[in-house]
């Protein structure tokens, strides 16, 4: 299973930006709130529940996750904002196994990087954040759920992520995990850590 932004690709120069302005901008419009006040709101909820998603379903009940979802993740620019290792797409096909996208984005821009990128193809499903009844990762409740829809083992799963909370929780869950990062050094529930994701293929076979 691989996670999306900043796994298979590099979300921090171009679409996470885009993103937090789409969703203050969201704030503002649907929250009467003024630009300062919606970028403060955006990033408390953040802070305090993981995403902004959680903190406007909990004291906002108003707000439509989905409506939200859409209006903060379009991207009529994508090709050019999307920063990702061009052999990629040959790294997967080399791959064995199932292949499912596993992120807390809505799938309508999952479905729309992997199809910019040439890899829509290559993954059996996209597993997305409405899949999940809106609890992303670290939750274990979405790993669950996608677990049992595909009668997958735990212990036959391999998570390849670059968030550590979302591996520790791989991790108890009984899967085996995949650090992307930069780092020097891993925590214990990381079995393999790779600085590109093009590293993969080296290490596969001491993960399966």
């Amino acid at each position: 299973m691989f996670d999306l932004d900043n796994t298979l690709h590099d979300a921090v120069p171009h679409v996470f930006p885009h993103i937090s302005r789409a969703m203050t901008g969201y704030l503002q419009t649907h929250l009467g709130l003024s630009e300062p006040g919606a970028k403060h709101l955006r990033v408390q909820y953040w802070q305090r529940y993981g995403a902004t998603l959680l903190g406007l379903m909990r004291h906002h009940p108003e707000i439509d996750p989905r409506h939200f979802l859409w209006h903060t993740h379009q991207f009529p620019q994508l090709h050019s904002m999307l920063v990702y290792e061009r052999g990629l797409r040959g790294l997967l096909r080399k791959l064995p196994g199932k292949k499912i996208l596993f992120s807390n984005a809505p799938e309508h821009y999952a479905r729309g990087v992997l199809q910019t990128m040439g890899l829509k193809d290559l993954f059996t499903d996209v597993f997305c954040v409405e899949r999940t009844r809106f609890r992303p990762k670290p939750a274990s409740q979405g790993f669950r759920i996608l677990l049992r829809a595909h009668g997958i083992r735990p212990e036959r799963a391999i998570m390849v992520e670059d968030d550590l909370d979302n591996l520790r929780t791989a991790k108890s869950l009984g899967m085996r995990t995949v650090w992307v990062t930069s780092a020097s050094k891993s925590p214990p529930f990381v079995d393999a850590r790779v600085k590109s994701i093009l590293q993969l293929r080296r290490i596969f076979n001491i993960l399966i």
